[in-house]
């Protein structure tokens, strides 16, 4: 892979972007270029993926360090305090999403954040 794509890796795994080769780019592909010749094409995330929520999500994880399903109970009770703090739970069937996201039930998460104002 092209030394920009290694560069470029951090900020597009931060927005759900992949690098691609230039011979394999489709069309919406961003494709950059590196001293005027081609060097890689950026697949930008669906639109399913660019929700406000959903990069939420996306910080979290990398904060984290893994894919929320996969954390351990008291990582996905402070992923959703993260949440919560960054105004997450504002937003119309985050609860459902977020839920959904951790694989757990809309009831935990309640119970997570319920338990969060407790200890407040």
């Amino acid at each position: 892979m092209h030394p920009l794509a290694t560069a470029l890796a951090p900020l597009l795994d931060r927005i759900g972007a992949t690098a691609v080769a230039v011979e394999d780019r489709e069309p919406g592909d961003v494709l950059l270029y590196w001293d005027g010749s081609p060097a890689v094409a950026v697949r930008l995330p669906g639109e399913e993926l660019t929700s406000a929520l959903d990069r939420m999500i996306g910080q979290v994880e990398t904060e984290l360090g893994a894919h929320l399903p996969d954390l351990p109970r008291p990582d996905k009770q402070r992923a959703v305090r993260l949440l919560e703090e960054r105004g997450a739970f504002t937003l119309r069937k985050s609860v459902e999403a977020v839920a959904k996201a951790l694989g757990v039930s809309r009831f935990t998460v309640y119970n997570y954040l319920n338990r969060e104002q407790a200890d407040s």
